[in-house]
């Protein structure tokens, strides 16, 4: 026996859903819900990223996020939904002043 599908069913209904599932999820962030190292960037808030600085690479940049409780999210620009690292103040601190004092140096050769 076949079943016909309930009026309305389906109609005025986006065929692609992902969109609003990413929109359900960055609005349902808040206190209390878990920020996790290398969640997909797309379930942070869409508003406050950043591009600390960029160069003559053809936009492949990293972006940057200050989290309410202080942590620091990074994305890579070219993938906005890929995933977001999380790192502590602390840890955050330590990455930069190593790179001020010439310690990741050796990346650049």
């Amino acid at each position: 026996m076949s079943r016909t599908p309930r009026a309305g069913r389906g109609v005025d209904r986006p065929a692609d859903r992902s969109a609003d599932r990413r929109s359900d999820r960055r609005a349902d962030h808040r206190p209390g819900h878990r920020i996790y190292n290398g969640m997909p960037a797309g379930d942070l808030p869409a508003e406050g990223w950043s591009k600390p600085w960029s160069g003559g690479n053809g936009g492949n940049c990293v972006e940057t996020m200050k989290l309410a409780d202080g942590r620091v999210a990074i994305r890579q620009s070219a993938d906005p939904e890929g995933p977001a690292l999380i790192y502590t103040p602390g840890e955050i601190a330590a990455f930069i002043q190593g790179a001020k004092s010439g310690k990741a140096d050796f990346l650049l050769t």
